[in-house]
């Protein structure tokens, strides 16, 4: 990704960022703009494919996204209460600014599938109670055309759930949802997602 911060890489030695907790990171990069890029480093590719999974936007504008969300970290780095976990607050950003990215645009673009997004349907396949029976009846291509049609509500706690493999809490700090609203999005989600299976095998 380039960015402002890109010039900095070269000053770093992998000691530098290796075995430092992402709160220890930000005092850093608070002292020493060279010690952001670790941040950069640590979380560039996994939030570049959460901003992919729940928008579906075409890479290119993703990354400009992902842009705007390292931009907006390190301008609000003094923000940060590290009591927290640093990822759900770097998540929460992107989710941000993502939801505002798709409010600048009237029609939303078809999902591109990734390879690891197989990964996501076949956790949610082989996963619990209600769509236990789905890993060997459906393909991840039907999965994934029936996820494509849910609520981003329901796809956003799907993806955070099953491909991020965040925990209800981690969700809840990401989405400013409360706990138990979480779990009740979780579990209507997958039953949408198969009614909505359901209902393409009528088709």
């Amino acid at each position: 990704m380039k960015n402002k911060f890109t010039h900095e890489q070269n000053m770093l030695n992998v000691e530098d960022c290796v075995d430092r907790s992402d709160n220890e990171l930000v005092k850093l990069s608070l002292e020493n703009q060279k010690y952001f890029y670790c941040i950069i480093s640590r979380y560039e590719k996994v939030i570049l494919y959460y901003i992919l999974r729940i928008s579906s936007f075409p890479r290119e504008d993703a990354e400009d996204i992902l842009q705007d969300v390292f931009i907006s970290v390190y301008k609000n780095l003094n923000e940060f209460d590290n009591s927290l976990k640093f990822s759900s607050w770097i998540y929460r950003i992107a989710h941000n600014k993502t939801i505002s990215a798709w409010r600048k645009i009237k029609v939303r673009p078809r999902a591109i599938p990734t390879d690891e997004e197989d990964n996501l349907f076949d956790f949610i396949a082989s996963g619990e109670n209600i769509v236990l029976e789905l890993e060997n009846k459906h393909t991840a291509q039907e999965l994934r055309k029936s996820l494509e049609k849910l609520d981003e509500k329901y796809k956003e706690v799907l993806v955070l759930k099953f491909l991020e493999d965040k925990d209800y809490k981690e969700i809840s700090d990401i989405l400013k949802k409360p706990l138990g609203t979480i779990a009740t999005l979780i579990n209507r989600a997958k039953k949408k997602l198969k009614d909505e299976i359901m209902k393409n095998e009528k088709i």
